[in-house]
C-alpha cells in the first residue's frame, strides 16, 4: 500500500514537472516570436521573404529561415539570404539566448552592428552579414566570442581599422572575411594567435603597413588573400611556415624583395597571385610542382632572367601570366607540354627574344595567347592554327617576319587578332573573312601589300579595324562595316584610294569613259528593281493567303473540362464539388470535343502510366481511344509564375516554337488546383534511359546500348535545337534545365529536346538552396549555383557540355562509387586527358566509333564546361564545330 502511494506521488510530481516544462517552453517560444516579429517590423521586406512570420505562427515550424533546438525549441539559427530586406539591424536579436548562427548575407541592411550583439557571445558560432550596406567600425567585442568559428562581413562599407581584439583570444575561429570594405591601418599581428585559423580574406580594402611575422603560425591555415590594398615590405620569409597553403593572393599591393616562389612545390597549392607589386629577382628552377597548381600570376613586377624550362613541371596549369616584367631569353618550347593551359601571357617583357615555338600549337585548350611587346623574330607558326578554341591572339609590337598564315581561319572562335607593329609581308589572307566572331582586327604598321579583301566587310562583329601604315593598294571596299572606321584605319597606304580617304581612284578621262557604263548599270539596276518588286508583291499575296489558311488550321481549341475522378463520378453526372478547368489545344491531331475529355483531368494521370519526374513536375503517358498517345506533365511548382494570365502567356509563347529537334508542345490545362502541359510522346524514352537506365525500347537492338552513330546524331540534333532557341527565337529562349533525361528520342532515334522555355517555372531560379542541389548533380553552370544567379545562354552551353561528356563516356555527371566519395565527370575527363590515356574515357558498350571523333567531342565538352561563361562558345559555334567533326573525320 505504501509502495502504491509512493508511485502515485512520484507520477504526480512527474506530471507537474512535464507541465511546467511545456509551460516554460511555450512561454519561451512566445517571447522569441515577439523578438523575431520586432526584427521583421524594423526592416522593409519587398519580396515577402518574411511573410510567414506572423503573430499566430510557431517560429520553430512556420517562420521561414528560422531553426530551433528540437528539445528546448529555442531559436538557434536565423538564415535569410538574398531576400533584399533593408533597414537597420535591430538590437532585439541579441535577446535570443540560444542563437548560434546569424546569416543575413545578400540583403540591403544598413547602419552599424548594434553594440547589444555582444550579448550573443556565449552562444554564437557563425555571423555572416556579407553583401549588405553596413557602415561604421567593426565592433571589437566580436573577438571575445569563445565559440565563434566563422565571421564574414565582406562586401559592405565598413571603415576604420581592424580591431586587434578581434583576434583575442579567437579560440575556435576558422575563417574571417572582411573583403571589399573601406578598412584602413595594418593587418593586426594578433591574427597569428588564432591557432585554429584556416583562412582569412582582407582583399579590396585600404590596408597599409607590412604583413605580420609568422603569418602562417596557425598550422591549418590554407587561404590568405590581401589583394588590392596598400601593403608593403618583404614577405617571402614570413610565409616559410605555410606548408598547408592552398591559395595565396597578394596581388596589387606594394610588396618588394623576393616573391614567395618557394610555395610552388607544396602539395596543396592551387593558386598563387603575386601580380602588380615590386617583387624582383628571377623565377627559380621549379623541380617539383604541386599537382593541383592551376593558377600562376606574377605579372606586373620587376622579375628578371629567363622563363625557366622547368615551368613545364606544373602540368595542371591553366593560367600562366608573367607579363610586364623584365624577363629575357627565349620562350621555352616545353610550355607546349602544358596541355591544360588556357591562358598564356608573356606580354611586355622586351628582353624575350627568339621565335615563337611551334610547340605552342599543341596546347589545344588555349584560349588566350598574348605575346605582345617582346622582341620576337621569325614567322608566325602555322601550328598556332591548331589551337581551335583560341579567343585572343596578340602578337603585336614584335619583329615578326614572313606572311600571315592563311590557315588562321581554323580559329573559328577568335575574337581578337592583333598583329600590328611587326614586319609582316605579303597580302591580307582572304581567309580571315571566315573569322566571323572577330571584334578586333589590327594589321597596322607592317609591310603588307596588295588589295584589302572585300570579304572582310562581312565581319559584322568588328568594333576595331586598322590596316594603316602598310603598302596596300587599290580601292577601299565600300562595305559599311569597314567604312565606319574612318580614314585613320587606312592612312599611311599611298596606293589606297576611295572613301573614306581623300585619294580619288583613276584619272578624270577614265571617269568620263566610265560614265556611259555607269548609266547602263543604273538602267539595268532599275529594271531589276522593278522585277524584284513585282515578284515580291506576288510572294506577299501568296504568303498572306497561305498564312490565312495556316491560321485557320492552327486556331487554338479551348475546352472546358470538369476536374473529377471518373471512378467516383457517374457518366453524365458531375459531382457537386467538380472544378471546371480550361484546356487549350495547339495540335489538330488531339481530340477537341468535350466528350473526349469529360472523364476529367485525373483520368490522364493514371498511376499505372507514370513515365517519370523532373524539376517541375511528374510525367504520365495518356492514350486516347483512337490509339494516339501524348505525354502529360503535371506541374508541381510554378516557380516565378504568379497567375493564370502569366501562365497562359508563357504557354502561348511555347506554342509558337517549332523545330525538328524540339518535342512538339500540344497544349495546356489550367484549373485552380491542377496545371498540365501536353506534348508529343516519345516511345524511345530519353537519352538518360539509354545511357544509364532501361534501354530495351523498340528499335534499340534488344537492349544493346546506343552506337556512336546514334549518339553523335543525338548530340548534333540537341545542339541544333538549342541554337534555334538561342539565336533564332526573339526573344531568346533559355532552357536552364538541360540534362540527358530531358533529351527524348523518337522512333528513328532523332533527338527531341523537352522542357524548353520553362525558365519561369523552374524552382532553381527562385531558390538558392535548390540551385545548390542542381549544381551537386553536375549539370548546372557555376553561375547558377551562386547567390547572384546571373544566368545566360552560356549556362545552357555548360549543361550541354556535360551531356557531351556523358554521351562519350557513358558515365553520369556525378558518380558516387563510395558512400563518402563523388567523382565529377568533367574533372574525371580532364584528368584522363592530361594523363594521355584518353581511351580510358570511352563507354565500353559503344559500337562503331572513330576515336578521333570521340576525342574532339570530349574536348568540346570540356570547353563548354569552362567555369568562366565568356570562355564558352555559343550554341551556333558548337553546331558548327560538331558538323566539322564529322566532315573532317
Amino acid at each position: 500500500m505504501r509502495l502504491t502511494r509512493s508511485l502515485a506521488a512520484a507520477a504526480a510530481v512527474l506530471v507537474v514537472v512535464v507541465m511546467l516544462h511545456w509551460v516554460g517552453v511555450d512561454a519561451a517560444t512566445a517571447a522569441e516570436r515577439g523578438i523575431l516579429l520586432e526584427f521583421k517590423a524594423a526592416v522593409t521586406d519587398p519580396n515577402g521573404a518574411l511573410a510567414s512570420w506572423t503573430a499566430g505562427g510557431d517560429p520553430c515550424v512556420d517562420f521561414a529561415g528560422v531553426t530551433c533546438d528540437p528539445s528546448s525549441r529555442a531559436v538557434q539559427r536565423l538564415r535569410v539570404h538574398g531576400a533584399g530586406i533593408s533597414g537597420k539591424l535591430t538590437p532585439s536579436l541579441s535577446r535570443l539566448a540560444s542563437l548560434e548562427s546569424v546569416s543575413l548575407f545578400g540583403n540591403s541592411l544598413s547602419g552599424g552592428i548594434p553594440s547589444s550583439f555582444s550579448a550573443l557571445g556565449p552562444t554564437l558560432h557563425k555571423l555572416n552579414l556579407s553583401r549588405n550596406a553596413l557602415s561604421g567600425e567593426i565592433p571589437p567585442f566580436l573577438g571575445a566570442f569563445p565559440w565563434l568559428r566563422l565571421l564574414d562581413l565582406s562586401y559592405n562599407a565598413l571603415s576604420g581599422e581592424i580591431p586587434a581584439s578581434l583576434f583575442d583570444p579567437c579560440l575556435r575561429l576558422r575563417y574571417v572575411s572582411l573583403a571589399h570594405n573601406a578598412l584602413t591601418g595594418p593587418v593586426p599581428p594578433a591574427i597569428t594567435n588564432c591557432s585554429r585559423l584556416a583562412g582569412f580574406d582582407f582583399s579590396y580594402n585600404r590596408l597599409s603597413g607590412e604583413l605580420p611575422d609568422q603569418l602562417c603560425a596557425p598550422p591549418e591555415i590554407s587561404y590568405i588573400s590581401v589583394r588590392s590594398n596598400s601593403l608593403s615590405g618583404a614577405i617571402a620569409g614570413k610565409l616559410n611556415a605555410c606548408q598547408s597553403i592552398d591559395l595565396l593572393d597578394v596581388g596589387s599591393n606594394h610588396f618588394s624583395g623576393a616573391p614567395p616562389f618557394g610555395l610552388l612545390g607544396l602539395v596543396n597549392i592551387t593558386y598563387l597571385n603575386v601580380s602588380s607589386n615590386a617583387f624582383d629577382g628571377e623565377i627559380p628552377n621549379i623541380a617539383t610542382c604541386g599537382t593541383k597548381f592551376f593558377y600562376f600570376d606574377a605579372s606586373g613586377n620587376r622579375l628578371t632572367g629567363p622563363v625557366p624550362e622547368s615551368v613545364a613541371n606544373c602540368r595542371s596549369l591553366r593560367v600562366l601570366d608573367l607579363g610586364t616584367n623584365a624577363l629575357a631569353g627565349d620562350i621555352p618550347p616545353s610550355i607546349g607540354k602544358l596541355r591544360s593551359l588556357s591562358v598564356l601571357r608573356l606580354a611586355g617583357n622586351a628582353g624575350i627574344t627568339g621565335s615563337i615555338p611551334a610547340e605552342l600549337g599543341g596546347i589545344e585548350m588555349l584560349v588566350t595567347l598574348d605575346l605582345a611587346g617582346l622582341a620576337l623574330i621569325g614567322d608566325i607558326p602555322v601550328s598556332l592554327s591548331q589551337c581551335q578554341f583560341l579567343l585572343e591572339l596578340n602578337l603585336s609590337a614584335n619583329q615578326l617576319q614572313g606572311v600571315i598564315p592563311d590557315t588562321l581561319n581554323n580559329l573559328t572562335y577568335l575574337k581578337l587578332l592583333d598583329l600590328h607593329r611587326n614586319r609582316l609581308v605579303g597580302g591580307i589572307p582572304v581567309t580571315l573573312a571566315q573569322l566571323t566572331n572577330l571584334a578586333l582586327l589590327d594589321l597596322s604598321e607592317n609591310q603588307l601589300t596588295g588589295p584589302i579583301p572585300s570579304e572582310l566587310g562581312n565581319l559584322s562583329n568588328l568594333t576595331h579595324f586598322n590596316v594603316s601604315y602598310n603598302g596596300l593598294s587599290g580601292m577601299i571596299p565600300a562595305s559599311p562595316v569597314l567604312q565606319s572606321f574612318g580614314s585613320s584605319a587606312f592612312m599611311g597606304n599611298p596606293l589606297l584610294c576611295g572613301p573614306p580617304l581623300n585619294n580619288l581612284c583613276g584619272a578624270s578621262r577614265r571617269a568620263k569613259r566610265l560614265a556611259v557604263s555607269v548609266i547602263i548599270v543604273i538602267v539595268a539596276a532599275a529594271l531589276i528593281l522593278i522585277g524584284v518588286c513585282i515578284v515580291c508583291a506576288m510572294n506577299i499575296k501568296a504568303y498572306m493567303r497561305r498564312s490565312k489558311e495556316e491560321q485557320d488550321g492552327k486556331e487554338e481549341d479551348e475546352v472546358l473540362v470538369s476536374e473529377s475522378t471518373p471512378m467516383l463520378a457517374s457518366p453524365g453526372r458531375q459531382g457537386t464539388n467538380a472544378i471546371i478547368g480550361k484546356l487549350v489545344l495547339f495540335s489538330k491531331s488531339l481530340p477537341s470535343r468535350y466528350e473526349d475529355w469529360e472523364a476529367g483531368t485525373k483520368a490522364l494521370l493514371d498511376k499505372d502510366c507514370l513515365v517519370g519526374g523532373g524539376s517541375v513536375g511528374t510525367v504520365y503517358k495518356a492514350t486516347f481511344e483512337n490509339g494516339l498517345s501524348i505525354a502529360v506533365k503535371k506541374l508541381e511548382t510554378l516557380g516565378r509564375v504568379r497567375s493564370q494570365d502569366e501562365f497562359e502567356q508563357e504557354m502561348g509563347q511555347l506554342g509558337n516554337l517549332s523545330h525538328p529537334n524540339l518535342v512538339a508542345f500540344q497544349g495546356y490545362y489550367w484549373s485552380s488546383s491542377t496545371r498540365l502541359i501536353l506534348s508529343e510522346f516519345m516511345a524511345n524514352g530519353s537519352l538518360y534511359d539509354h545511357l544509364h537506365g532501361n534501354h530495351t525500347f523498340s528499335g534499340s537492338s534488344s537492349g544493346v546500348g546506343l552506337s556512336w552513330e546514334q549518339r553523335f546524331k543525338v548530340a548534333l540534333g540537341t545542339a541544333r535545337a538549342l541554337a534555334y532557341l538561342h539565336h533564332d527565337c526573339r526573344p531568346q529562349v533559355l532552357h536552364l534545365n538541360i540534362k540527358s533525361s530531358n533529351i527524348m528520342l523518337d522512333k528513328d532515334f532523332e533527338a527531341k529536346l523537352s522542357d524548353y522555355g520553362f525558365g519561369k517555372l523552374l524552382p532553381v531560379l527562385g531558390s538558392y538552396e535548390l540551385s545548390r542541389l542542381h549544381a551537386a548533380i553536375g549539370y548546372i553552370a557555376p553561375e547558377l549555383a551562386s547567390p547572384s544567379l546571373r544566368y545566360s545562354d552560356k549556362s545552357d552551353v555548360f549543361s550541354f557540355g556535360v551531356v557531351l561528356l556523358e554521351i562519350v563516356t557513358g558515365r553520369k555527371p556525378v558518380d558516387s562509387p563510395g558512400v563518402a566519395t563523388a567523382v565529377v565527370l568533367r574533372d574525371y575527363v580532364r584528368a584522363i586527358l592530361e594523363d594521355g590515356t584518353v581511351s580510358d574515357c570511352f563507354d565500353r558498350s559503344m559500337r562503331g566509333f572513330v576515336e578521333a571523333e570521340l576525342v574532339q567531342v570530349l574536348k568540346l565538352g570540356l570547353v563548354c564546361t569552362s567555369n568562366t561563361p565568356s570562355a564558352r562558345p555559343n550554341m551556333a559555334e558548337v553546331v558548327q564545330y560538331l558538323e566539322s567533326v564529322r566532315t573532317n573525320s
